[in-house]
């Protein structure tokens, strides 16, 4: 059990039967009353985000979360598989459990986030940048740079993401894998 005062970004907290991270907090002194934290909390399981406000001295189930290096091998189905790097073993993540499964190539190393008392498994995460080589995209052309127009791009992994205009198919670009916006060319 923490105090409410003790909950910080990353916490892991269990709240009507549901697991969720703290993603924002606000310690509260208002001129009138007594103080408080105002939190922004996620939902670990479909993502929802809920606002709640907690009195300073209030307690909560606290929950020991670890993450973990797991290598993406393949995919069965609809799960992925994907290799624990410290036992080797092989455990099935669902599609909708990866952040950025768009950009998930094989071999690729994320954090794996568990419930440390269950060992169960509640999400995967990629790292934020990834390098990708575009696969296709229309020729680009030489110099056109002064302008900010994107096109369409496809990338090795299938995904489709949005580059301007001077890319070219084969090249490597860098991409954001939280809201899959191109960061920029990787030099060879």
């Amino acid at each position: 059990m923490i105090n409410a005062q003790d909950i910080k970004i990353g916490t892991a907290i269990r709240m009507d039967g549901k697991l969720y991270f703290c993603i924002d907090f606000l310690h509260v002194k208002p001129g009138k009353g007594n103080t408080f934290m105002r939190t922004k909390l996620k939902d670990v399981v479909n993502g929802y985000v809920l606002e709640r406000r907690f009195n300073i001295g209030e307690k909560l189930e606290d929950v020991r979360v670890e993450r973990r290096p797991y290598q993406y091998l393949y995919k069965e189905g609809d799960d992925y598989i994907f290799m624990n790097q410290e036992t080797f073993e092989q455990h099935p993540i669902a599609h909708d459990q990866i952040t950025g499964v768009n950009f998930l190539k094989e071999g690729m190393v994320v954090d794996v986030v568990s419930d440390a008392s269950s060992e169960t498994i509640l999400f995967a995460e990629l790292p934020v940048k990834v390098q990708l080589v575009v696969t296709y995209t229309e020729p680009g052309l030489k110099g056109d740079t002064a302008t900010n127009t994107l096109k369409p791009a496809t990338v090795e992994t299938g995904a489709e993401v949005r580059v301007p205009l001077f890319i070219n198919e084969g090249e490597t670009i860098e991409i954001d894998t939280r809201d899959g916006s191109y960061l920029g060319r990787v030099k060879a």
